[in-house]
């Protein structure tokens, strides 16, 4: 089987040659392996370190280097799209760090007769610091952001998503291309046509690759705020493309606001129960969590827990709210 493997990048030359080194260890054969890289118009050093990878690596089927001009995620994937000439195609993030069986683990699955595949995605962090073990802690926990299967699923199964999985080419021929429209939420809506299309999402344990957690706390509040954001919007596109889980901080923030409208009525009841059950909830996995690794930095998962939470609630109520007048805009001409 040929593979397609495309790295889509914009400014990622911290990550990119450690990336670029792990798909170089693959133990699947290289000569079956055709490399995809899409530069996003960066303006650091991505693009020089792409074309240096192709210029002195010539064991592969095919290094390309392609440019993605108008920037955004789902625009490189459709880069991939139009150039791919392989049986299959698997793209990952830049931000990725992938063992040596990635590829090969990926193709048993297809080759056992599936036609999508995908697997389990921990997250690491570049350096061990106190506080980045502590952000760490918060991205894996189930209360932050960890529900999807594709996180830490000890089963095989079909799931309803998959990270940067590997896909047939007969699936791309007959659902399409991606939606160009959504920057953020791009593969909850190409998953969901997929499924809709009647294709099965593959989810096996044995497949694993590892996802760099942001390196800071603000960095990570962007990313939850977005993602909520996109979410919103996203709703006037591809409102079947979500599950309930992803709604869960947007019903949070609108409790907050409904509970205080109430207090500030003379009417605390309501307020004052759903602050005492958040907060016994928050601060019983932060015990749980300060257990299993001792931190004193720790001590800080419940403010931590919170503002993620309000930040990417926040984000689905504005998309929410924006969406409307975006839908117009971009479907005007």
């Amino acid at each position: 089987m040929i593979v397609s493997f495309a790295i889509v990048a914009f400014n990622e030359q911290a990550y990119l040659p450690t990336l670029l080194e792990d798909l170089k260890a693959q133990d699947y054969p290289h000569n079956k392996i055709e490399v995809l890289l899409i530069d996003s118009m960066s303006t650091d050093n991505t693009k020089n370190i792409m074309e240096q990878f192709k210029a002195t690596t010539n064991y592969f089927l095919s290094v390309k280097v392609l440019s993605n001009p108008k920037k955004i995620i789902p625009c490189g994937h459709n880069v991939a799209l139009d150039n791919y000439t392989g049986d299959a195609l698997i793209r990952i993030d830049a931000h990725a760090s992938m063992p040596s069986n990635f590829i090969s683990k990926n193709v048993a699955v297809l080759q056992s007769g599936e036609v999508a595949s995908g697997g389990r995605r921990p997250n690491i962090i570049d350096d061990s610091t106190p506080f980045k073990e502590t952000l760490l802690t918060a991205e894996q926990s189930m209360f932050g952001s960890s529900f999807a299967p594709y996180r830490n699923s000890n089963k095989k199964m079909y799931t309803s998503s998959l990270f940067c999985g590997m896909y047939k080419r007969e699936v791309y021929e007959k659902v399409g291309r991606y939606n160009d429209l959504l920057p953020r939420s791009e593969d909850n809506d190409m998953t969901y046509r997929i499924r809709k299309a009647g294709f099965k999402l593959c989810y096996s344990p044995d497949i694993e690759f590892y996802q760099h957690t942001r390196s800071s706390f603000s960095k990570m509040l962007k990313q939850k705020y977005l993602n909520g954001y996109w979410i919103g919007k996203t709703m006037g596109v591809s409102p079947k493309c979500f599950s309930l889980f992803h709604f869960v901080p947007f019903a949070f923030v609108l409790a907050i606001i409904f509970t205080s409208i109430l207090a500030a009525f003379g009417h605390p009841l309501l307020s004052v129960l759903m602050w005492l059950a958040y907060s016994m909830l928050v601060l019983s996995i932060t015990v749980i969590e300060t257990i299993k690794k001792p931190l004193a930095t720790n001590l800080l998962l419940p403010l931590i827990f919170l503002t993620l939470h309000i930040a990417y609630g926040v984000g689905t109520l504005l998309g929410l709210i924006i969406m409307p007048f975006w839908l117009h805009k971009v479907k005007k001409p």
